[in-house]
């Protein structure tokens, strides 16, 4: 009987002592699992602080472009009724133009006459 209980306790301690190891492994590699997700975490805290500056550095651009473009907008606005200007002109050019070829035409057309 005393190698039964001998055999049963040498069983239960190797039951117990592997049971150990397996819970020390799963802890482990929960505890792993933990790491990593902290060191992701961390990683995408980063990321998003880059990306933030990134969004303040886009924003005060912006702004220093629209007010560039707001600076520069009244000589666009001349440029604009400069370039209509000649467009008229350029108009009143051609009508000039055909005005006196008809002239000219006429006072050939008297000239022979």
């Amino acid at each position: 009987m005393e190698t039964a209980e001998a055999d049963i306790t040498g069983l239960c301690q190797d039951i117990f002592s592997k049971m150990a190891m397996y819970l020390t492994g799963e802890l482990t590699a929960t505890s792993e699992n933990y790491k990593l997700l902290e060191n992701m975490n961390k990683m995408t805290s980063l990321k998003y602080l880059e990306m933030k500056d990134i969004a303040v550095n886009t924003s005060r651009n912006l702004k220093d472009l629209s007010q560039k473009f707001a600076a520069l907008q009244p000589y666009l606005d001349q440029i604009t009724l400069t370039e209509q200007q000649v467009a008229g002109l350029e108009q009143a050019a051609y009508k000039l133009d055909a005005y006196s070829k008809k002239l000219e035409a006429k006072y050939k057309k008297l000239e022979r006459q």
